[in-house]
């Protein structure tokens, strides 16, 4: 047993060429601040800031490939062109000045829009077979050529983000976004081999990225991919009902090249299978390690009392105790747990954890989201 119940939150945690100082990690979230694509210094310092205040891990808000329609937003930045990548140099630089780690997500959205804004790309919008949702059209089918671009798109961020320093890169296949339509027989009807009856053979698409990307970075560079089972499109949508169903899915996956998979829940503290193992049974981040023996990291409204979806709709939240996370730590259910609207309202967080500062955390209002704190 630790020494005290923190120890596990701050246990030292190492995986190929990556160190990390604790299990905590920065969620990625998007947050719309890079003028013409390109990140700036106001989006370097608030990396930074988070870095100085003992964060373990930083995974960057999405960035998108060089693909047509791979953004929903003009300030999403880019991870690719001369001027973003001088902007990225910028903010791994600063991190690790002080003292952090950091990789980029690498993304692409898919047909889905944005929550903030009506804005769409002039170069139209793209998607397995031209659906947001079931039966709900939106954009173009992607071609063969599309598909081929797309898996080298993700391939060539990723070496960059290694070239300009990165300790990591997490390939976003989460929350209905390209990826994750390809998984969804919900929007994937595409009649060759990149769809299928079964999860696995829809998977096939996402396994190509992961092995074009891992080709493209090496073997000791780690690779991150992250997924989710619900879909902003419907937040009951589940790709895996059953473990065997979940095995099917993430094994090949993992045999592709993925060394840790970030496994999004809407809350973190609900069992995957309750049905078989009880509410207080395995999380998503605990099936997949136990089904895969990858790393996984877990997600989902850690240290707050809110859903984070609701903070979309303008609901605000409260610090929320961790006692729940510590003994799924303690436990290994996982092995790093990400945290997400927490940080973004306070980059001190971390530190105040750690020193038993509770009364001074902050509280998530949703006017943090128009901000770079």
């Amino acid at each position: 047993m630790s020494a005290t119940p923190l120890d596990s939150l701050f246990q030292p945690f190492t995986l190929k060429s990556l160190s990390l100082k604790n299990r905590i990690v920065m969620a990625p979230m998007t947050r719309c601040f890079a003028p013409a694509g390109v990140p700036n210094e106001a989006i370097a310092a608030y990396y930074r800031r988070r870095a100085e205040h003992e964060v373990g891990l930083i995974l960057s808000e999405g960035t998108v490939i060089e693909r047509p329609g791979a953004r929903n937003d003009p300030g999403i930045p880019f991870f690719h062109g001369d001027a973003a990548l001088a902007g990225w140099q910028q903010v791994i630089d600063g991190v690790h000045q002080a003292g952090g780690k950091m990789g980029p997500q690498i993304w692409h959205v898919g047909a889905v829009p944005s929550f903030l804004t009506e804005w769409t790309p002039d170069s139209g919008i793209e998607s397995p077979s031209g659906l947001v949702a079931p039966q709900t059209p939106r954009g173009e089918v992607m071609s063969d050529e599309a598909i081929a671009d797309t898996i080298a798109a993700f391939a060539k961020a990723a070496a960059d983000a290694k070239r300009l320093g990165f300790d990591t890169v997490e390939i976003h296949g989460a929350h209905g976004y390209l990826l994750d339509q390809f998984f969804w027989d919900g929007t994937n009807e595409r009649p060759d081999h990149f769809n299928g009856a079964t999860i696995a053979e829809r998977s096939r698409f996402a396994a190509e990225v992961v092995k074009a990307t891992r080709a493209a970075v090496g073997p000791d560079f780690p690779l991150i991919l992250r997924l989710s089972q619900w879909k902003q499109q419907d937040y009951k949508a589940r790709l895996a009902s059953s473990p065997d169903e979940m095995a099917a899915w993430l094994v090949p996956l993992v045999e592709a090249g993925v060394d840790i998979l970030h496994c999004s829940q809407r809350r973190f503290w609900e069992a995957e299978f309750a049905e078989l193992d009880g509410e207080q049974g395995l999380n998503f981040a605990g099936w997949a390690k136990k089904l895969t023996g990858a790393a996984t990291i877990s997600v989902g409204s850690v240290g707050l009392s809110g859903d984070f979806m609701g903070a979309f709709s303008g609901e605000s939240s409260q610090p929320a105790s961790l006692d729940n996370l510590l003994q799924r730590l303690e436990r290994e259910e996982f092995d790093l747990i990400a945290v997400g609207r927490a940080l973004l309202s306070d980059p001190q967080w971390v530190t105040k954890i750690r020193s038993g500062d509770s009364s001074n955390l902050k509280a998530f209002s949703p006017a943090d989201l128009g901000e770079l704190a």
